[in-house]
C-alpha cells in the first residue's frame, strides 16, 4: 500500500497544472453527463488517470502534464463548439499551446503522453478521422484497467462507425471485461456489444448478453432497453 502524500496546500494546489485538468475534466463531466455516457465512455476514465498521475510523475511526465493541461482547456470547449477538436489537435503555436499531436509525438510512452494520445483519438473522433483515430487507440501504451477499458470502447465505436459491427461487439464486450462488476459503465458497455452483435447477425450473443444485462444489472437503463432488444433479435 502506498503512504500518504504530504497534503498540499490551497496555493501549491492552484499552481499544479495537473491539478487545473483534473477540474477541468470534472466540471466537462458534470455539464455533459449525457453525451459523455453515449459518447466514448472515457470522461470518467481519464479523471481517474488524472488522480492516479498526480501520485507518481518523471520531471519529462510533468512538462508534459503541464502541456496538456493547457490544451485541455481548448478541448472542453469543444462540447459546445465541435470546431475546437481541430484547435485541440494542432495547438495554437501564436499563444505557446502546443497541440495534442505535438504532445503525443514529443512525450509518447510517458502517463502524460500516452492520456494525451487517448484525448487525441477522442478527438479525432469526434472530427470524422476515424481511421486517425483508431491508429492512435491502436498505439495506445497506457497500463491503467479502467483506461484501457475506454481505449477499448473508442475502438469499438469506430468500428461501429466503418459499420464493422462484429469487430465492434468484441472491442465493446472486451471493454466490458476490463470493468469491475460494479462499474457504472459495465451495461452500457454490454448494451453496446450486444446491439453490434445483433447488427452483425449474430443474435444469439445478443440476446445472451441483454439477458445478462436484465439479470446483473435490473436497475439500469440498459436493462430497461434490453427486453425490446430481445424481441428484435428473436425475430
Amino acid at each position: 500500500m502506498l503512504s500518504p502524500k504530504k497534503k498540499l496546500a490551497k496555493k501549491e494546489i492552484t499552481k499544479d497544472p495537473m491539478f487545473a485538468l483534473y477540474d477541468q475534466s470534472v466540471t466537462f463531466y458534470e455539464k455533459n453527463k449525457k453525451f459523455v455516457n453515449y459518447g466514448i465512455f472515457g470522461i470518467v476514465a481519464a479523471i481517474v488517470v488524472l488522480v492516479v498521475f498526480l501520485k507518481n510523475r518523471s520531471d519529462n511526465d510533468q512538462k508534459a502534464s503541464s502541456d496538456l493541461g493547457k490544451v485541455i482547456s481548448i478541448y472542453d470547449l469543444a462540447a459546445n463548439d465541435p470546431a475546437q477538436y481541430k484547435v485541440a489537435i494542432n495547438g495554437q503555436p501564436e499563444k505557446g499551446i502546443i497541440g495534442l499531436k505535438a504532445i503525443v509525438d514529443k512525450y509518447s510512452g510517458s502517463q502524460s503522453g500516452e492520456l494525451a494520445r487517448f484525448y487525441l483519438a477522442n478527438a479525432y473522433y469526434r472530427t470524422g478521422q476515424i481511421d486517425d483515430a483508431m491508429r492512435q487507440y491502436d498505439s495506445f501504451s497506457g497500463s491503467v484497467p479502467i483506461l484501457k477499458s475506454s481505449v477499448s470502447a473508442g475502438l469499438g465505436e469506430c468500428y461501429e462507425a466503418k459499420h464493422e459491427y462484429a469487430k465492434a461487439a468484441e472491442r465493446y464486450e472486451s471493454a466490458a471485461g476490463l470493468l469491475s462488476s460494479n462499474d457504472s459503465q459495465l451495461p452500457d458497455f454490454l448494451r453496446a456489444a450486444g446491439r453490434c452483435y445483433g447488427e452483425a447477425g449474430e443474435k444469439e450473443k445478443a440476446i445472451t448478453l441483454f439477458k445478462r444485462i436484465k439479470k446483473e444489472f435490473p436497475a439500469t437503463a440498459a436493462a430497461r432497453e434490453a427486453e425490446r432488444y430481445i424481441s428484435q433479435f428473436s425475430a
